[in-house]
């Protein structure tokens, strides 16, 4: 490590992990509900799990992020953290605040929940993704507060970078956009409308902002690449990002009761919003093909290339698929948008944080790069979980296709549950690569206890 407070990265990778193995498990126990409708009932009901599964999708990247943030500004201020102590005590109430929600979710009703948790008072709860009590979300804010004071500090007293400036950016965004969290007015429309201010604008907006410079940072430090040169790409990304971004949360407004001009705007600008995925890839494959040495930590360039194309294939061509107005008349709220969420988050976000985690961890434990043999291990878990994933998409793009037929386009639509029916064998198909994912990333832990015998020695 160039700094000491940069160990302080290394619990939030390890809560990061951790939480990231909750939610495979618990998207098990959903795919096993899909098609054994009363697996684990009434012990853990399939809203529940759900629920649990989106939630702990939501904390393991925050927990991410924030230990990618703590490891990477240091570095780009050329200063040490403001305040280390800061940091490990946010991590802390950040860690038990996340567990006592979800053993909130678990143990009892999600009604006597709000009830004890002072819903009455400010009424928050009830909204998918943002389903967290009161006493949470404002923990939530309590910690996004004090982690970005601590990092702005730093970045304040010490060197300003472009790259520095676009995390600020990202991260002060994701904070902001939080704060529409509390607004839960009464009119549905309003309710709706205002809901994907935090839920679009980050996962399609400010986030994106957070990758793109976690992407730079790591091509940086592993290709050698002039810093010129990387910064110029990342500016021409972030344009891109917002310009498409903001606008194109049009797309979630084509059927919630908003004027119908949205359909255009939401149309038009959605269509473009691949561009800045597809930009992301040409600059992480142009970086690693120009870069000026070998790296001796080749399965992190490997997570980044990967975050490159998988974010365009997910966000981007996925994304596009049922973006246009006419199209999404028929598909939204079908399995192809669970097929796009999936891999979309996948590749611009999950691929990211593990690739900081590559990068970062061997250091912070003292080395440059893990050992041979265990980036070996590291690039089975990197192929397992990517191929896996690729088969959740197709399995899932191929029961909505099949889904919108059946329900939705056909002659005689049939109900909605007979139709599930219809589709089970996909949902059987998605369940076991799901399994094979689970593995990869049991894997991808085990790579950083793997240690070369012959290189020890050495």
């Amino acid at each position: 490590m160039q700094y000491q407070s940069q160990a302080v990265a290394k619990p939030y990778f390890i809560a990061a992990i951790g939480l990231f193995v909750g939610q495979i498990l618990f998207g098990l126990i959903l795919g096993a509900q899909y098609v054994l409708g009363d697996f684990l009932f009434p012990e853990i009901p399939f809203n529940v799990a759900r629920m649990v599964h989106t939630n702990l999708l939501i904390v393991w990247l925050l927990f991410g992020f924030m230990g990618g943030a703590y490891y990477m500004i240091p570095e780009e201020a050329e200063t040490e953290l403001a305040s280390p102590k800061l940091a490990l005590a946010m991590f802390w109430i950040f860690l038990v605040a996340g567990a006592a929600t979800i053993v909130g979710y678990l143990a009892v009703p999600y009604a006597t929940l709000a009830e004890l948790t002072g819903n009455n008072l400010v009424e928050t709860m009830g909204r998918e993704f943002l389903e967290q009590p009161l006493p949470t979300k404002v923990g939530i804010v309590v910690v996004a507060l004090a982690f970005l004071f601590n990092i702005t500090l730093t970045v304040l007293k010490g060197k300003k970078t472009a790259i520095a400036t676009v995390l600020l950016i990202g991260l002060w965004g994701l904070a902001v956009f939080f704060l529409f969290a509390f607004y839960n007015p009464v009119n549905i429309v309003i309710d709706k409308f205002f809901w994907w201010w935090t839920v679009h604008l980050w996962v399609e907006g400010v986030w994106e902002l957070i990758l793109g410079s976690f992407l730079a940072f790591v091509l940086i430090k592993t290709t050698g690449v002039d810093r010129e040169v990387i910064e110029k790409w990342l500016y021409v990304i972030v344009t891109l990002t917002l310009i498409t971004g903001i606008i194109g949360t049009g797309h979630h407004y084509y059927w919630i009761g908003t004027p119908e001009y949205w359909q255009w705007w939401g149309s038009i600008f959605s269509a473009l919003e691949p561009i800045p995925f597809f930009a992301m890839t040409v600059f992480a494959f142009a970086m690693v093909n120009r870069r000026r040495r070998e790296h001796p930590n080749k399965v992190a360039v490997l997570w980044a290339l990967g975050t490159g194309v998988m974010a365009f294939l997910g966000a981007g061509v996925w994304g596009f698929l049922h973006t246009l107005a006419p199209v999404n008349f028929y598909t939204h709220g079908t399995q192809i948008t669970a097929a796009h969420g999936h891999m979309a988050f996948y590749g611009a976000y999950v691929m990211v944080v593990l690739m900081m985690i590559s990068y970062a961890m061997p250091i912070l434990r003292g080395r440059a790069a893990n050992s041979n043999k265990s980036q070996v291990l590291e690039m089975w878990a990197f192929w397992l979980m990517t191929v896996a994933m690729v088969f959740i998409t197709l399995f899932l793009t191929a029961a909505g296709i099949l889904q919108v037929w059946l329900q939705r386009a056909s002659d005689a639509p049939l109900p909605f549950m007979v139709a599930q029916d219809k589709i089970a064998l996909f949902y059987w198909m998605r369940e076991w690569s799901g399994v094979v994912f689970l593995i990869g990333l049991i894997l991808y832990i085990l790579s950083f206890f793997v240690e070369d015998k012959e290189e020890k020695a050495a």
